[in-house]
Formats: structure tokens, C-alpha cells, sequence
């Protein structure tokens, strides 16, 4: 938290916040309520909802290209994660020693509260809303935000919790230098989407490990033991944490393991063990059941009941529209990511995701830049259905990069044609990357529409 005298001497900073979307605008009113003075400058066109909350709050902004006088003379820049540390405009602003923060270190400027971070290559909006879920249920007043929900620095600026559960991708670690995490969380790391870091291995281990830098005797440290870049990265990058692993492979003396490879049992100094059946936990799947270990470690620490962890992670169900699992027809999972109206949703859609994906996309495009899915297309999709009204674009991005693309013109047709087009042991997944107003009300209508067509297979 920042001193009285830090808080006058901000009040005169020019902040300017590069990337409108939702962290970028919850960034941008939060240094409006801490006395900035704020612009936001957005390469591409800004959503109008965003729009009108910079508008209400009377806060400046541009969009479709960056001024770079007013840019470059800024004392702060928050950074949209989606934005790489290669564009000129970027480069420039380092090349000028302007301070660069994101926006989860900037918000966490201004709050007292526990900060619960997660990482991984995968998992990691699953095990944050999971991990939010059993504290929310057991009493705890607690936020979810980072790539989930509403911004952190939006709900710094307008709610009150004692603790924050934070979904951390690896572009929003690389923004950050002072932010310490209460709980670090390190789910995986596996070579992915490595074109933000030189194609090279080590640099995206580095950036993962961010997670537990600053942290101090009192925090904690939990990860997967059974992960071998993690346990690379183990002997590099240490933490004055409390160290808690989970693994199930290996038996601990502390941290979640599985007894018998079905109960997961967790063990934490000066607490009762706990103990769960795996058949009885909501999420099913081997990576499922390493983020309920992460999560239960969470919640022993924090001297929740037993009895309110297992109802937790009994009945949990995943958000709607995110990530939302809706049924498995001959092998194939059928996921709805509807609310994925960017291409950075997308790309954390594609990143959590086994390879041989189907992906469902297209809509109202907002001038989107796809280059940053290329290599995740490349690597996870076997092919693409557009639904929409103009696919010009995704064909133009895609066609070197997967081996089918073809257009559809109904949510019905699309999710039969994806069907048809999967194996067993696929997943079909809608993530579109556009706004839906071209043949729906909402996303939340796409979503729907998307599940009952599903369920008619």
C-alpha cells in the first residue's frame, strides 16, 4: 500500500494505460479514483461497453493507433498483457525508461488484501474459480480476478475483499517486480505458445517462476512435484515461502498426494488430514485432480473445515459460458467458451487445452490481430469451423496453420459439422474470438444455443 506523501505525489503523475479491454479500463479507473491523470490509447477499436465506461468517468482515450508524444511522455504505463514486449510502441517506452506495470501489479498497489496467485500452462482458470469457490462457500470474503471475471484493479477500485483469488498467465508475470503473492500457485509448465519468449524454453520457465518472486518467510509456495520443468526450475528460482507440493506420483510427508492412486489426501503442519475420494470430486479427469490438490492446499492452509472443502469440490460446477464442460458424445468433449470474445480469451481457451481441438470461432470481428494464436492453432487444431457472417479474415490468419477451415451459418450446423469432423479423444471446443450480434443476442445466447445443439447430436 502506498503512504499518504506517495499518494499526493501520484495525484500530479500522467498515467497512460495501453490496451482497452477489461484489464485495461478497470486499470485506468482505479488511477482515476487515486488521482492520476489518465489517457488510455488502444491500437485496435475499443468495445463500446468499455468505451462508455471511460466516457462516464471522464476519462480521455484514443483508439486504432497509438499517439506517441502523448505515449512516451507518460511517468507510468499499465500494459495489456495481450500486448508483446516486441511492438515498437512497447520498445519505445522502455527505451525511454517509463515505468511498466500491469495492471494486477498496479492494482496491488492499493489493497491490503491476501493475494492468492495461479499460474501454469494449464488449469488455471479452473483451479482459480475452484480455489475461489471453496473459500466463498466456507465464509471467506473473497474476489476472484487476473484473467477471470471482473479486473482486479476495477474491483480494487470498487469492492472491499480480504482476499483476492488471481488467475496469472505468464504475459501478466512478465509486467510484474514488486507484487508479492501471499500464495503462489504453480500448477504446470509445458512448452506452449513459446513465441512471446524467443522459442526458447528457459525464458518461459523464468517468466512462470515469476510467481514466487518477492515472497516472503510467512507465504507459501505450493506446486506439482511430478512436473519436470517445475522441478528444473526448482533448482534456479527459490522463494523464502513455505514450500507445499502435491503430486500423484509420489507419496508426502506434506502437501496432496493419492492413497491408492483413488482418495486425495492433504497434509498440512498442525492441521487435521484431509481425505476425498476422487469418484466423488465435481471435476473428473487426471489434470482435474491435480487442481483440486492445489486448491485444497489452499483452503488447509487458511484452517478451512474439512467438511466444507469436500462439499466444495463435490459439487462445484465451472462457470457458464467459460471453459464450460457440456457433455462427452462418443468420446468427443464438447466445451462452451462463448464469453471468448477477444482473441486473448481464445488463446487462454487453446493454452488449457489437450492437442486435436476443434474449434468452433468467428462472429462480429473487431479488427482483431490473430498473429498471437498462430502457433497454438498450429500445434492443438486440427481444424476450424467459422460461424458468422464474414470469415474472410480467420481464412486469411489460418489457412497455413491447420488442414481444414470451413464456413457454417447456423450455431445447428456448425456443432453437427464439428462433430463429424472429430475423433474420439478430440474436443470440440467454442471459442469464438468475435462479438456475437451478428446471429445472436449475446454471447450468452451463442453459449446456449451452442449447448442445445449440442445435446440434439
Amino acid at each position: 500500500m502506498l503512504s499518504e506523501q506517495q499518494h499526493m505525489e501520484q495525484s500530479e503523475k500522467k498515467l497512460v494505460v495501453l490496451g482497452a479491454g477489461e484489464s485495461g479500463v478497470g486499470a485506468a479507473v482505479l488511477a482515476k479514483q487515486k488521482g492520476y491523470d489518465v489517457f488510455v490509447s488502444d491500437s485496435g477499436l475499443i468495445a463500446e461497453d468499455y468505451k462508455q465506461q471511460l466516457i462516464d468517468l471522464n476519462i480521455e482515450f484514443e483508439e486504432g493507433s497509438h499517439t506517441e508524444g502523448r505515449v512516451l511522455n507518460a511517468d507510468i504505463i499499465v500494459k495489456s498483457p495481450g500486448i508483446p514486449q516486441k511492438a515498437a510502441i512497447v520498445k519505445k517506452v522502455r527505451e525511454k525508461g517509463i515505468e511498466v506495470l500491469s495492471e494486477i501489479e498496479f492494482a496491488a498497489r492499493y489493497t491490503l488484501a491476501k493475494l492468492i496467485c495461479i499460474t501454469g500452462s494449464n488449469g488455471k482458470s479452473t483451479t482459480a474459480t475452484l480455489t475461489w469457490f471453496i473459500l466463498q462457500k466456507a465464509g471467506l470474503n473473497v474476489g476472484l480476478a487476473g484473467n477471470i471475471g471482473k479486473s482486479f484493479a476495477l474491483q480494487v477500485a470498487n469492492e472491499s475483499f480480504d482476499y483476492y483469488v488471481l488467475e496469472i498467465s505468464s504475459f501478466m508475470l512478465d509486467d510484474m517486480t514488486q507484487l508479492k503473492a501471499d500464495f503462489a500457485v504453480l500448477l504446470n509448465i509445458t512448452p506452449d505458445h513459446l513465441d512471446r519468449y524467443d522459442y526458447k524454453m528457459e525464458n518461459y520457465v523464468e517468466s512462470k517462476f515469476k510467481i514466487i518472486q518477492n515472497q516472503r518467510e510467512d507465504d507459501f509456495f505450493i506446486y506439482d512435484i511430478d512436473d519436470e520443468e517445475i522441478l528444473n526450475g526448482l533448482r534456479k528460482y527459490k522463494s523464502k515461502a513455505t514450500y507445499i507440493p502435491f503430486s500423484q506420483q509420489k507419496i508426502l510427508s506434506e502437501g496432496a498426494f493419492l492413497d491408492e492412486n483413488s482418495t486425495i489426501i492433504i497434509k498440512v503442519t498442525n492441521q487435521p488430514t484431509f481425505a476425498m475420494s476422487i469418484n466423488e470430486l465435481a471435476l473428473q479427469g487426471k489434470h482435474n485432480v491435480y487442481n483440486n490438490m492445489a486448491s485444497g492446499i489452499v483452503a488447509k492452509v487458511l484452517e478451512l473445515r474439512n467438511e466444507s472443502i469436500r462439499e466444495s469440490m463435490g459439487e462445484y460446477q465451472n462457470i457458464a459460458h467459460r471453459l464450460e464442460h457440456v457433455a462427452q458424445i462418443a468420446g468427443i468433449n464438447f466445451i462452451n467458451d462463448s464469453k471468448a470474445t477477444n482473441v486473448n480469451s481464445v488463446w487462454y481457451a487453446l493454452e488449457s487445452m489437450p492437442a486435436n481441438v476443434v474449434l468452433i470461432m468467428g462472429g462480429v470481428d473487431k479488427g482483431n490481430d490473430y498473429n498471437i494464436l498462430k502457433d497454438l492453432i498450429h500445434s492443438k487444431v486440427s481444424a476450424i469451423v467459422c460461424i458468422g457472417k464474414d470469415n474472410a479474415r480467420i481464412h486469411e490468419a489460418f489457412d497455413d496453420e491447420t488442414d481444414v477451415i470451413v464456413n457454417t451459418s447456423s450455431m445447428k450446423e456448425a456443432v453437427t459439422l464439428a462433430y463429424h469432423l472429430a475423433k474420439k479423444g478430440d474436443t470440440v471446443l467454442l471459442s469464438p474470438a468475435c462479438a456475437s450480434f451478428d446471429l445472436f443476442k449475446n454471447y450468452e445466447d451463442r453459449g446456449d444455443q451452442f449447448k442445445a445443439a449440442v445435446r440434439e447430436l
